[in-house]
């Protein structure tokens, strides 16, 4: 019997395989089910930096930015420059493989800046707005 350490889903199995000979023998007893063992799960990588300098406030803190989260094309800008904002309002949307994706406010803020128009193709990661 000749063991092997399997992967699954990030789960790691041992299982034992027996090799039949030819001459028709029976097989010896089997093990009923794999041993699992756990695995920490992998490490989550780093979110990738905005390819566009997000621009500071006057107390000096990082503005929000909305950065396209797939490739797409802006079908509807639903805000304008100096537009009030609030946390779950839709700002863009976004056309990526035939579904048309909401783009959401993820705090209250105000729009600063646009930089994005109607039926412009963007690419994943491209800064969209900058809010503040």
């Amino acid at each position: 019997m000749r063991q092997f350490r399997v992967l699954v889903n990030g789960n790691e199995y041992k299982v034992g395989i027996e090799e039949l000979s030819d001459q028709g023998g029976s097989p010896a007893a089997v093990k009923p089910a794999p041993q699992r063992t756990a695995t920490p799960a992998p490490e989550a990588k780093a979110p990738q930096p905005a390819k566009a300098a997000a621009p500071s406030t006057s107390k000096g803190e990082v503005s929000g930015n909305i950065i396209a989260a797939m490739p797409g094309t802006i079908l509807d800008i639903k805000v304008n420059v100096g537009d009030t904002i609030t946390r779950g309002q839709t700002l863009i949307i976004l056309e990526a493989m035939k579904m048309e994706n909401e783009i959401m406010a993820s705090s209250d803020g105000t729009v600063q800046e646009i930089l994005i128009a109607k039926g412009a193709s963007v690419n994943s990661g491209d800064l969209l707005m900058v809010l503040s």
